[in-house]
Order: structure tokens, then C-alpha cells, then sequence
């Protein structure tokens, strides 16, 4: 089979587009279930009275639930690619404020379209994942400088630990403070919603960094120990932690237990804030999912305008133009929960067929101005 690349010299890794890509698609359909769906199910949270004794419909429940991925990829992601980026720049002895300046801007950015464009589409004040993303990055600009020991034992140590500072600010069922919330915890009402709190949020990122520079070490000839390997025992590992914990049901669910021995409270873990098991299960999965995409592109290559790929290189502008698609209708012309689980996926199609040649148009043109200011995006 003809082998293809994305374009000459580019340096971009497809595994990582792909992975981006494909929970691009999985995104829509929970977006599009948040503005149409009136059976629509999100309690994964313990800060919901009703979330732990709720009966959980197969269908809405799953839809919701393979949705959970998105986040930890996105925010994992975010890092690794920084990582790749910046690491780069540093060794070939550009100057260190450059580099910083770059984040500082790129991340304010970001963090500013939750409290801009998405919130006006919402109807409220919506600090989500742009948010933790863009704050995340302001803290690797001066966080980078770690070594990878030290950012790995601080994001472990969060990932695994952190449900105890959680408990001293949060005592749910209901919400927190809105200080603890964009810390820590999770806080919501009819005017505000704050669902992604830095700290935890910063951990993934510092673990996509931390894989970020294996890569670079491995491709330079300092570690013996391939990117792919590294995914099998991290996702195998995260799997397992999320089997224990799950079992025991006790410590690492952020307050939400499983209420009996189904399969829907097996995965009913929480994400907001994320419990032990929540990222130990989408962080296994995604290391997984890296790995398979990572042999499947060993053996059939990459194709330029693979829809994947395609979606994966435009992420930002992918989110940013389905999400108000989705929300100023939802929103603003009563259509919020006007239609079911069939309306979801059928929006969520049409939505896909549509921005497939959008995001084709704006790769193109970020490519033809790579100094402009589309490159924070």
C-alpha cells in the first residue's frame, strides 16, 4: 500500500491526530445530546443528590459515557503536543522568554473563549475545558522546567491523592464555592457552571508533557524504551487501578459509589471533579487507544484528508464551530431537549458531513499563513 504524509517536512504525529480526531466525533454526539436530548443523562458527579441511586438507561447512559474520553485526550493531547513543540525550540537554543511568551499568549487565549464565545452561546457563564486547558498551559510555562521525574510525581500524586484536599473544600451532595470549583472541586448554577478545576486538569496535561519528551528522548537515542511500549503498560496499568478501586468502592470515586453490580455503575464514575477511577480508566483508555492507532499507522500509513486526521488538525476550530451550532439554537430559539436519543445521532451526522470540507478549507488556510494569529489555535 502507497504510503502518504500530511505534508512535506511537517512534523506533526498522525497517531495523535487520529486519536484527537476520533474523539472529535465522539464530542458531537454528546454536545449535540446536551442541546437536543430531553432524556439527556450527565450525573456523573457526586454533586448531583440524585446521581447515585438514579436508575441509568442503557441506551442514554452509554451514549454519555463513551463521551468521557474526550476531555483526558484533549487535555492530555494538549500536552504531549506542547511538549513536542517546545522541547524542540529549547534544543535548538531559542530564547527562553520566546518560549514562554508563546504559551502565556496561546493559553490565555484559550482559556478566554470559555469565558467569551462559549458562554455567550450557552446563555451563561460556562468555564469548562478551554478553560482548564488555557490555564493549564499558563502553569507549563513556568512548569517545564521540571524534570520529568518531578512532573510525573506531582501529577501522579494528584491523580492518586488529590480526593483528600477535595474533601476539605467539598462536602457533596450540592456544589462548592466557586473558588474551590475552579481549583478542585466542581460548582453549578442557572447563571455559572464550573465543571473543570485547574489542579487535576494541570495533572493530565503534565503527564501528556512527560510522554511528550519520551518521544523526543526515544527518537534521540536516549531511552531504549519505545512511545508504544510505554502505552500498553500505562493503559494495562490504568485499567487495572480502575478495576481495584472500582471494586473496593470506597476511596478514588470522588464521593460517587457504585450503588449496586451493574455495568452502568461499574462505569458511573466521576468527572466532575475527576475521582481516581475516572482518570485511571480514561487514561488507560487512551493510552491504549494511542498505542492500536500508532500500529495501525506502522501498516497502512497515512492519508492526507483522512477524515481522522483531518478533524484532528483542526480541533480548535472543530469545537469551537459545532459547539455553537449546537448551543445558540439549544439556547436561544427554545430547542434545548426538544428531541431524544435518534435526534442526537442524526444531528450529530449531519453535523460531522458538514464539517469535514470546513475543516478542510481551514487547514488550508492556517497552513497558508503559519505566522498569523491562527497559530494559537
Amino acid at each position: 500500500m502507497t504510503r502518504t504524509v500530511t505534508a512535506p517536512g511537517s512534523q506533526r504525529i498522525a497517531t495523535i491526530d487520529w486519536m484527537r480526531g476520533f474523539v472529535m466525533v465522539l464530542m458531537v454526539v454528546d454536545h449535540a445530546s446536551m442541546a437536543f436530548d430531553g432524556q439527556h443523562v450527565a450525573l456523573d458527579s457526586a454533586m448531583y443528590p440524585e446521581a447515585a441511586t438514579m436508575a441509568l438507561p442503557a441506551a442514554e447512559f452509554f451514549t454519555r459515557w463513551m463521551t468521557h474520553l474526550c476531555a483526558p485526550t484533549f487535555v492530555f493531547l494538549a500536552g504531549t503536543s506542547l511538549a513536542l513543540s517546545v522541547e524542540r525550540r529549547v534544543s535548538k537554543g531559542e530564547d527562553a522568554w520566546e518560549i514562554d511568551k508563546f504559551i502565556l499568549v496561546r493559553g490565555a487565549i484559550i482559556a478566554l473563549l470559555d469565558l467569551t464565545i462559549i458562554s455567550l452561546g450557552s446563555g451563561r457563564w460556562t468555564l469548562q475545558v478551554l478553560l482548564a486547558i488555557g490555564l493549564s498551559m499558563i502553569c507549563m510555562a513556568a512548569l517545564r522546567r521540571l524534570p520529568t521525574w518531578a512532573l510525573s510525581g506531582l501529577a501522579l500524586a494528584w491523580i492518586f491523592l488529590g480526593e483528600i484536599p477535595t474533601g476539605w473544600v467539598w462536602d457533596p451532595p450540592g456544589s462548592s464555592s466557586p473558588i474551590a470549583a475552579l481549583l478542585v472541586a466542581t460548582y453549578g448554577t442557572d447563571t455559572m457552571v464550573i465543571k473543570y478545576p485547574l489542579i487535576p486538569w494541570l495533572a493530565a496535561m503534565m503527564l501528556g508533557w512527560v510522554f511528550g519528551r519520551h518521544l523526543l528522548n526515544y527518537k534521540a537515542g536516549k531511552s531504549r524504551v519505545s512511545g508504544v511500549s510505554v502505552l500498553w503498560v500505562a493503559g494495562a496499568a490504568g485499567i487495572a487501578v480502575f478495576l481495584v478501586a472500582r471494586y473496593l468502592g470506597g476511596y478514588g470515586d470522588m464521593f460517587l459509589h457504585r450503588a449496586d453490580d451493574t455495568w452502568q455503575q461499574w462505569l458511573h464514575v466521576s468527572k466532575y471533579p475527576p475521582s481516581l477511577t475516572y482518570f485511571a480508566l480514561e487514561l488507560g483508555l487512551l493510552c491504549l487507544g494511542l498505542a492500536a492507532f500508532r500500529m495501525a499507522e506502522l501498516r497502512i500509513g497515512v492519508r492526507p484528508n483522512g477524515p481522522l486526521l483531518v478533524f484532528g488538525q483542526t480541533s480548535m476550530f472543530f469545537y469551537l464551530a459545532h459547539r455553537l451550532a449546537f448551543e445558540v439554537p439549544a439556547t436561544y430559539l427554545g430547542l434545548r431537549g426538544a428531541g431524544d436519543i435518534t435526534t442526537t445521532y442524526l444531528v450529530a451526522a449531519v453535523m460531522l458531513l458538514a464539517l469535514y470540507p470546513a475543516c478542510l478549507w481551514y487547514r488550508r488556510v492556517k497552513a497558508e499563513h503559519p505566522d498569523s494569529w491562527l497559530k494559537y489555535f
